[in-house]
């Protein structure tokens, strides 16, 4: 069976790279979370292409599921959504915290549960409490 994947949206690389190998960890081996931070020159900012080449990475059959960071990463995902008329994938932008939504999202994932429990519990991250 195969399982929703996820993708990580930053203006940073290292950052959407360091959040998907926690996410990944936390799926246990078992759901496809791919990083498209920065852009195709190694810079900060967003690319629709990174972007298009991490969801076809997630992509194993049962959706896929969105997480930016801030600003112009939530733009292009929703740019990216917009132009993805008639797809054959599911593929939805999750309102959620960026690391901790990666890692509700993943263990959500890990469960077998479908994309819309997947966006569920990553925006259930915001209420998770520090204090």
């Amino acid at each position: 069976m195969a399982n929703v994947g996820i993708v990580l949206i930053s203006h940073s690389r290292t950052l959407a790279e360091g959040a998907a190998e926690l996410a990944r960890q936390m799926g246990v081996g078992e759901v496809a979370v791919a990083a498209a931070g920065g852009t195709e020159d190694g810079g900060l900012g967003t690319s629709l292409e990174l972007l298009e080449s991490a969801v076809r990475e997630a992509e194993q059959g049962a959706g896929v599921v969105l997480i930016a960071d801030l600003g112009s990463s939530v733009l292009t995902a929703k740019t990216y959504l917009e132009d993805l008329e008639d797809a054959e994938t599911e593929v939805v932008l999750a309102d959620a915290p960026f690391v901790e939504g990666a890692v509700a999202a993943a263990s959500a994932a890990a469960g077998g549960a479908d994309v819309a429990a997947v966006t569920k519990a990553a925006g259930e991250a915001y209420d998770f409490r520090k204090t």
